[in-house]
């Protein structure tokens, strides 16, 4: 049986703020208890996204820093381009700067580009209606 990958995990500097913009983002995110180390949220799509707290990382993991630079690339589908500029919009009203606004792309989607609170990229994507390419 091959593996089934099942749960993204993301260490985050700042709970609360990583749930408020996964939250923002249109994701089921539970409030915060700061005497939690992990929280995690179950997707529409049936993965689990996992975030651990930095210090839980130092505690079973000593030589555990935090990583530099881009490593992965979190991509969201919306139904459509509207719901796109919708999501990337709201996102941005709740103070979360986006990376690069909305645009269509040459291979026939709508794409942006936001970052989490841990400068981790996150991308939404959707079919332009017209070319129907998902």
């Amino acid at each position: 049986m091959p593996v089934i990958p099942h749960t993204i995990d993301i260490v985050t500097a700042d709970m609360e703020a990583a749930l408020r913009f996964y939250r923002t983002l249109g994701l089921a995110a539970p409030d915060y208890d700061a005497n939690e180390p992990q929280v995690q949220i179950a997707t529409p799509g049936g993965a689990t996204l996992g975030f651990l707290t930095e210090a839980m990382m130092r505690q079973h993991y000593p030589d555990w820093i935090t990583p530099m630079g881009q490593r992965v690339t979190f991509a969201c589908r919306c139904d459509s381009a509207a719901e796109l500029d919708e999501v990337y919009a709201r996102v941005e009203a709740a103070g979360f700067p986006g990376s690069k606004a909305p645009w269509d792309t040459f291979w026939g989607q709508r794409y942006a580009f936001l970052r989490d609170p841990d400068g981790n990229r996150v991308d939404l994507f959707a079919a332009i209606e017209a070319r129907g390419v998902e």
